[in-house]
């Protein structure tokens, strides 16, 4: 038999049932002490009479969900992933393969967790990124001015101003700066 483990709550739980059933504590103290009604201590001393210890634990936890995927499907879809005829799709394409070609239906967040803790990577969709190109710089100073503007709180009154720059493209050289109320020309 597979050993039960109880956490901190259960043991806690055990204790101040274990003082109700020994007369130590009322209903009503430890109802307070758990933060849960007087009823449901009294359902909780009942179940630790009739079934021991393990009556603490909740009823469901002995229990597979009803959703939960059967070890023998997770397997196979691992498998079909890892084989030649999948490996190289990102995980959404799979998932509609699986539904088309294997009759597998599946979510696509069970399938990323179950690939994921496999140590499977979903394949992504890779863009040729063109890098833009930086223009060269003007090989005669004065050929060409570079302008731009800033608005800001520059004197911290609440008012946007904005500093107008100018800078000469071929020697980097700044030119003049400019204030006013708006970023224009």
């Amino acid at each position: 038999m597979k050993e039960i483990y109880y956490t901190d709550m259960e043991l806690k739980q055990l204790n101040i049932i274990q003082s109700v059933i020994d007369k130590k504590r009322t209903g009503k103290e430890a109802a307070n002490a758990l933060h849960i009604s007087e009823r449901q201590i009294w359902r909780k001393v009942k179940s630790v009479k009739e079934q021991g210890e393990i009556g603490i634990k909740h009823k469901n936890q002995f229990h597979k969900p009803i959703h939960t995927i059967p070890v023998e499907t997770k397997k196979r879809i691992i498998e079909l992933k890892l084989s030649d005829n999948y490996c190289d799709t990102n995980f959404t394409h799979f998932r509609e393969l699986l539904e088309e070609r294997e009759n597998i239906h599946i979510s696509y967040t069970p399938l990323y967790r179950l690939l994921t803790e496999a140590g499977i990577k979903s394949k992504k969709k890779h863009k040729d990124r063109k890098t833009h190109r930086r223009r060269k710089r003007k090989v005669h100073e004065d050929d060409m001015a570079q302008a731009d503007g800033t608005p800001f709180d520059w004197f911290k009154d609440g008012n946007m101003y904005s500093l107008h720059g100018f800078i000469d493209n071929a020697t980097g050289k700044i030119l003049g700066l400019y204030m006013c109320e708006h970023e224009c020309l």
